[in-house]
């Protein structure tokens, strides 16, 4: 029985063992021309596009890291030259301060020198307004004392001296009495005391 169905079967056509794997010559075909087809429309449309876009993707890419490397190197130079300009800045803020530094000390030289001459010249003032009235104080002293220079002689003498000649010699011999009193004095207490310190050295 199962004899005579297989050779039903081989004598019918249909494909046994292996050949049922294997495609109809029409079945191949057919996929061959869908085949060629679809591979036709990939690389007549869709390749192209995928290409440019992987193209312009690409350039986008690679601009933008040019962009970067540009952006970069102009930050460094941004940074070299804030640096630079840092770096003048601080030297020129410190050859400021050391103007400024000698300044200072030129403007103290010149008011301890101007303070100096001022100071000089109330000095000098000061011992000018004290001489006049040691001068002043003098002509007056004079004037009070040959009054009663004067005076006194007039009544030792007994007689005026109203003549400005005989008045003015008696005041002068008047003072230069006086003078001379005072230099005696003077004289005598400095001999008195360099033997008040012999005494005190020998003691």
């Amino acid at each position: 029985m199962g004899g005579v169905q297989l050779l039903a079967a081989e004598e019918g056509g249909a494909p046994a063992g292996i050949g049922v794997f294997i495609p109809a010559d029409y079945d191949i075909i057919w996929s061959l021309v869908v085949t060629g087809v679809i591979a036709f429309f990939f690389l007549k449309y869709l390749m192209p596009k995928m290409t440019a876009l992987l193209d312009e993707r690409s350039a986008k890419i690679e601009g933008g890291l040019e962009h970067a490397a540009k952006i970069q190197a102009e930050a460094e130079a941004t940074k070299a030259e804030r640096q630079a300009e840092l770096v003048a800045a601080r030297q020129e803020a410190g050859r400021i301060r050391e103007e400024a530094h000698g300044e200072g000390n030129e403007i103290v030289v010149e008011a301890k020198s101007k303070a100096q001459v001022e100071a000089q010249r109330i000095v000098e003032n000061a011992h000018r307004q004290i001489e006049a009235e040691r001068q002043q104080a003098l002509v007056s002293l004079r004037a009070d004392v040959g009054s009663l220079a004067t005076d006194l002689a007039s009544r030792i003498v007994g007689e005026s001296l109203t003549d400005d000649a005989r008045q003015s010699r008696v005041i002068d011999r008047f003072l230069a009495e006086l003078e001379e009193t005072s230099r005696s004095s003077e004289a005598v207490d400095a001999g008195t005391q360099p033997a008040a310190t012999t005494t005190e050295t020998g003691k």
